[in-house]
């Protein structure tokens, strides 16, 4: 199995966590979720595997969601599912999926458990604040 990553390439933290995923000489499958779009069925199965609900991976700053009503504590996950599926960036990113786990890397250290290979140099955030020195 590859590394996946559902990358926002105009979000800070996806960009982060590619930068970790490349770091460690692994070249991602890279599938900019904005315009490539979501199916329910690998909605459910993404957030399954992440042990996400539908309402935890709601993007709810800088999205629709609460013009949508999404924010309501009665909406179901099917209402958002559906509505991520029409709205792909009420989807919180960056989602990464490796023979490790599946999870929503937010903040983006939480991409380091998933790696399957060391990180060997020091990683930096965007803003300089540095996310992994590695083991010596």
């Amino acid at each position: 199995m590859t590394t996946v990553i559902y990358h926002n390439p105009d979000c800070g933290t996806s960009r982060n966590v590619l930068a970790v995923i490349r770091a460690t000489g692994t070249e991602p499958v890279v599938i900019p979720y904005l315009s490539a779009g979501w199916t329910k069925t690998q909605l459910q199965g993404l957030f399954a595997a992440a042990d996400l609900t539908p309402q935890a991976a709601l993007r709810t700053s800088k999205s629709p969601a609460e013009e949508l009503g999404l924010l309501a504590p009665n909406v179901s996950d099917d209402a958002i599912l559906d509505a991520m599926v029409a709205h792909p960036i009420l989807v919180n990113r960056p989602i990464v999926c490796t023979p490790k786990g599946v999870a929503l890397c937010r903040p983006s250290e939480a991409v380091l458990p998933l790696l399957e290979i060391p990180l060997t140099a020091p990683v930096y955030k965007e803003d300089g604040a540095l996310i992994l020195a590695p083991c010596q």
